[in-house]
């Protein structure tokens, strides 16, 4: 299976891909966001100096308490980042597995921050949207950029909670059938498609916990699979743990079981600590 990017082609299997979460807002869940493009920026670098392939920036909050900020604001917000990406692409890797210099993702949804943020510089659009038309899959097929499509239902930014699933796993496939055949029409290829089962959204414990289960029924679909597993709510109902930054050896038991059936890329918070027990599970 390969997987491509604009500035480099990634061949599997081979070591577990690790993308590196910078939040560039005041509202993040684990409370790690800043409005300092200084201090993302340094976010950026510990977590390639820590093992990230790639840093995934996203300027608006997924939490549903909070209302969407402007269109111009998220532009904002990642321009900001972006123009200073340059100091981090020079960076030397962590070891010979790491890719170099890192990929650049970027978290949003709204195709008025997408026409307006897509060049050069990126690699990934991370679409949380569920893709519910082709605007954001034609930007991506102009740039020649991978796309991330994940599953959910509704838009972004409104809860999702009591949503009731009947057949989670055939309705997924049938979802990412759906998606994928969207950006495939719409231009790109199926080297240029991840898939995201979008844990936590639109899903509820015992849901996140099914699919988990039956990871193997999405890596059969046969396209690369991002898990973002880090700190997750389904972590912290099955330990009792409120506080989402107190979840990490939940992650980490996440992150082994997801490499135990086959998915590509994990999205994390603590970079150091999954890099880590990467390294030992590839050993092994």
């Amino acid at each position: 299976m390969k997987l491509r990017f604009p500035s480099q082609t990634i061949t599997f299997p081979r070591r577990a891909l690790l993308m590196g979460i910078v939040n560039i807002n005041d509202d993040s869940f684990c409370g790690d966001g800043s409005l300092n493009p200084e201090t993302s920026l340094q976010q950026a670098q510990a977590h390639y100096q820590n093992g990230a392939d790639i840093i995934d920036i996203g300027a608006e909050s997924a939490r549903t308490n909070r209302e969407a900020i402007s269109i111009d604001e998220e532009i904002s917000r990642l321009r900001c980042f972006i123009e200073q990406w340059h100091t981090i692409r020079d960076l030397e890797p962590k070891d010979k597995e790491q890719l170099s210099p890192p990929l650049l993702s970027v978290n949003t949804w709204r195709p008025e921050v997408v026409e307006k943020i897509l060049g050069p510089e990126v690699d990934l659009l991370n679409d949380m949207s569920a893709l519910p038309d082709n605007r954001n899959a034609l930007l991506c097929a102009k740039h020649q950029i991978s796309l991330l499509i994940m599953h959910s239902v509704g838009q972004p930014k409104i809860p999702h909670t009591h949503h009731k699933w009947r057949g989670l796993m055939k309705s997924m496939a049938d979802f990412f059938e759906e998606k994928t055949a969207i950006a495939i029409n719409a231009g790109l290829s199926r080297e240029q498609i991840i898939l995201d089962p979008g844990l936590d959204f639109a899903k509820q414990k015992e849901d996140n916990l099914l699919l988990l289960r039956k990871l193997n029924q999405l890596i059969h679909l046969g396209f690369p699979l991002l898990l973002p597993i880090s700190r997750k709510t389904v972590i912290g109902e099955v330990l009792d743990i409120e506080d989402p930054k107190k979840r990490d050896a939940g992650t980490l038991a996440l992150l082994a079981h997801g490499v135990h059936s086959g998915a590509h890329l994990f999205r994390v918070h603590n970079t150091e600590a999954c890099w880590q027990a990467l390294k030992v599970l590839s050993a092994l």
